[in-house]
Formats: structure tokens, C-alpha cells, sequence
């Protein structure tokens, strides 16, 4: 899902940059408030965790990756705000040092995979469990549904953002500026690969983590 430099066009970038700014800043608020001492190293693991996952990218036809990020667990365990910070750092971490995902694409990429994806797995996940004690069986499936359903919105995000690029940005004979693949082959090129392998890797990932903590720590689930 790694958006490199040169796929976007200057619109859809300052837009989601213009998106992510208030974002980071409302996260880092919220962080500062909620998030307790003993929390802290738990969210550098969270990034850690997240920038490893996602260093085993597939190339997709088009320009992009496709990998698991982590941002549904990191979200089940300190809240979706934090794991928007956590998996944020990740991201701009590989942009910067190892040239995973364009600079230019930092916004659209924290908007797809640090904010899209916690929030929505975050709130799944709240649905499909609640009211089950933390040690149940239903925390483990919701975990996973969670992280299938929300991996795969966020690459739905980015398909639609590289789909746009031939409407907003092309030559006067509608030639491709940036991304030359319109919606009809940008959405199936991201979503065959999300939905029939990554996303499954995500869903295991997540729900073996989630077991082992049920076992072993069920305190960090409380939290």
C-alpha cells in the first residue's frame, strides 16, 4: 500500500497532507492525555511492530505494495489514536531512511494506513466483542474480522486515490500525468491482492497475537 513518489498528483497530496496535519496534532493531544506511563513503551513496541510487518511488501501492478501494517493490534491495545501516532512514525521512518513510499506521499500514505485502518478495525472490533469477557473465544474472531475488514478499506482508499489520478491530472490528448490507471484497473490490482492474501495474513497475524496475550497478559487487553 506504500504510495511512491510521482503517483499522485500535487492536489491529492497537499489535500491529504492538509487532512493528516490536524490529525497528527488531535492524536498527540489525545496521546498526551490518555495514555499512561506504563503505556509508553508498549507504543514504541507498537511502532516497532508495525515497521517490521510492513517491510515485507509484495510489489502490486501499478506502483504499489501490498503487505500486513499491524495497525489493527497496535489499535486493540492503546486505542486508535495512538496507533495512529505508532504506525505514523513507521511510515515516515521508511519514507525518510529507506525510500518505502514517495515523501510526497506521506499524507496520503498515514491517511490510508495510520488513520483508515485504526479506526476502522478500533471500532469492529469494539462491535463484534463487546460485552464478551476479555478472555473469550469472540475477541479472538473479532480481532481478526477487524483486521481482514479494515486492511482492505485502507487499500480500497488508496485504489480510489490512484484511480482519480487520469480524471484530475492528465495531458490535453488525456494522456497520464501521474498514475495512468483509472478506477477500473486501479481498484482490482489493489483489491485482488488485499483481499485474497494480505488481508488473511493480517487476520492471522492479529488473532494469534490476541490469543497469546488472552494466555500470557490479558491485562494489556483490558487497558
Amino acid at each position: 500500500m506504500h504510495i511512491p513518489d510521482g503517483y499522485l498528483g500535487p492536489t491529492t497530496s497537499i489535500a491529504l497532507y492538509t487532512v493528516m496535519i490536524p490529525v497528527w496534532i488531535a492524536a498527540s493531544n489525545i496521546v498526551k492525555k490518555t495514555l499512561k506511563s506504563t503505556q509508553v513503551p508498549l507504543l514504541a513496541i507498537g511502532a516497532a511492530f508495525s515497521f517490521v510487518i510492513m517491510m515485507f511488501n509484495v510489489p502490486i501492478p501499478g506502483g504499489s505494495t501490498g503487505h500486513a501494517v499491524g495497525g489493527t493490534l497496535v489499535a486493540i491495545l492503546l486505542g486508535p489514536w495512538a496507533a495512529c501516532i505508532a504506525i505514523s512514525v513507521a511510515l515516515i521512518i521508511q519514507a525518510l531512511l529507506f525510500g518505502d513510499g514517495g515523501i510526497t506521499a506521506i499524507g496520503a500514505n498515514c491517511f490510508n494506513m495510520a488513520f483508515i485502518m485504526p479506526f476502522v478495525s478500533f471500532y469492529v472490533y469494539k462491535i463484534i466483542s463487546l460485552g464478551s469477557p476479555v478472555t473469550s473465544r469472540r475477541r479472538v474472531i473479532a480481532s481478526g474480522i477487524a483486521a481482514y475488514i479494515s486492511l482492505n478499506a485502507a487499500a480500497l482508499f488508496t485504489a480510489v486515490e490512484f484511480g482519480l489520478q487520469p480524471l484530475l491530472h492528465h495531458t490535453a490528448n488525456a494522456g497520464a500525468v501521474y498514475c495512468p490507471y483509472g478506477l477500473k484497473i486501479a481498484i482490482p490490482a489493489m483489491m485482488g491482492g488485499h483481499l485474497l492474501i494480505f488481508g488473511w495474513v493480517e487476520l492471522i497475524v492479529t488473532a494469534l497475537v490476541v490469543k497469546y496475550l488472552q494466555k500470557h497478559d490479558p491485562s494489556l487487553l483490558k487497558a
